[in-house]
């Protein structure tokens, strides 16, 4: 694990530069400051260019290492942001600080260094727009103020478990922000209630703030300390609504996962747009830094939903669903009509689910659930998946292949397309 600090010798640079030797040293870990030559000064320039660009390289070895920092340089030629992700990945880098563009770059700095460091980097990438804060955090002055980007992807999972590795350095005031489009979450979530544009009806302003509740959890349990939420509505670019909600909240430095989007794609990408109006210092994290393998956590279901039409396997998938949940966790157990049942028929329905609940499961807590889908049931238990803010689905399949799937469909098979939730499924044994 290292730091690499890439430097182009400007005033920001240096105390981007500095920043960097302070928390190497707090984090006891190495300080790479690179610096990457064109090979066009190069060929124009020679030895003299090299020499020179290694001397200064030097000096400010000298005045980082003051800082009680171990500090290697390192001098390359070639594309900046290409040559830095190379070396960062050859060194097993963990960090990358860079200083944020000069206001009166063109075009805000788009297209520079630090924007395709951005796009390209598989470590997260802290880009030092006011390093005043950060320098007092690193000196135990003062907790930082910590905005943090919130929404349902694996770059925000990577953002939240980085901002969680920042808070065994010291204490951190974490703010959630949430912004959302109304109209998009309310179809998710199966809302279809009228609202003004780019207004949310109050169902779904509790729908979305109980998500994200849930969103930022483990970072509250795993760090002691609680996280404040901010869940705003908003029409147009998320970014802007996301640098606003940093501003209001003075937040030190703002925190958000980056999906690396290409091509047209780059046009509503919250990261990039964020680091070009963010008027402090602002946190890529892409989702490749998001800890896998050995290093992953063990996911917990303390939420799981599992549907019955009340067919053989449908019913057998309940007692799965039951042994999938945690120890005091919650089992949704569903069953989609088609139409609107009357209220004698739903009491039916409610005690025909009741009685598929394993008598071994009387740690779990339990919820049946009577939902009208109309004739697309699939989308109504996605919708109702969402809805609940399960983290797992279970169901039964029969397991119908060749003819038979392509005439009848399958429900199973197009959830899975339907949803990004984790769906177990139970298929009843061989006959």
């Amino acid at each position: 694990m290292s730091i690499v600090c890439a430097t182009h010798f400007s005033d920001a640079a240096r105390r981007a530069s500095t920043l960097a030797a302070e928390i190497a040293h707090k984090a006891g870990t190495p300080l790479w400051l690179v610096h990457v030559l064109n090979p066009d000064s190069v060929r124009a320039f020679g030895e003299p260019l090299m020499r020179s660009a290694e001397a200064v390289l030097g000096d400010e070895k000298k005045r980082l290492e003051k800082l009680g920092a171990k500090v290697e340089p390192v001098l390359l030629t070639g594309e900046p942001a290409v040559m830095v992700e190379e070396f960062c990945r050859e060194r097993g880098a963990s960090l990358v600080v860079a200083s944020r563009p000069p206001d009166d770059s063109q075009f805000g700095g788009e297209g520079g260094t630090v924007d395709r460091m951005a796009q390209s980097l598989t470590v997260p990438l802290l880009v030092v727009r006011d390093a005043a804060p950060l320098e007092a955090w690193v000196r135990d002055e003062r907790p930082l103020k910590v905005l943090l980007g919130v929404d349902r992807s694996l770059p925000f999972e990577a953002a939240r478990e980085w901002v969680l590795a920042l808070s065994k350095g010291g204490p951190l005031d974490v703010v959630g922000g949430r912004v959302y489009w109304p109209e998009e979450e309310a179809r998710r979530l199966g809302l279809n209630q009228r609202m003004d544009y780019g207004e949310a009806s109050p169902e779904l302003r509790q729908a979305m703030e109980r998500e994200s509740a849930e969103l930022v959890a483990p970072l509250a349990q795993a760090s002691g300390r609680p996280v404040r939420l901010r869940v705003e509505p908003g029409v147009g670019r998320i970014a802007d609504h996301l640098v606003e909600l940093a501003e209001q909240e003075h937040a030190d430095v703002l925190v958000v996962g980056t999906h690396h989007r290409k091509a047209l794609g780059r046009l509503w990408s919250v990261s990039r747009h964020a680091l070009r109006l963010a008027r402090m210092s602002v946190v890529c994290v892409p989702a490749q830094a998001l800890a896998g393998g050995a290093d992953m956590p063990l996911p917990e279901y303390r939420e799981v939903m599992v549907a019955t039409d009340f067919s053989e396997t449908g019913n057998r998938a309940v007692a799965h669903a039951f042994a999938t949940a945690a120890p005091g966790g919650t089992v949704h157990l569903v069953h989609a009509t088609e139409a609107k049942p009357s209220l004698e028929e739903e009491a039916r329905l409610r005690e025909q689910l009741s009685a598929l609940v394993p008598k071994a499961a009387r740690d779990r807590n339990v919820r049946l659930e009577v939902v009208p889908g109309g004739k697309d049931v699939v989308a109504t238990l996605a919708q109702t998946a969402e809805r609940l803010g399960v983290a797992a689905i279970v169901m039964g399949t029969h397991g119908r292949s060749g003819w038979k799937r392509a005439v009848l469909g399958s429900v199973t098979q197009s959830m899975l397309v339907r949803t990004d939730r984790p769906v177990l499924l139970v298929r009843a044994p061989a006959a």
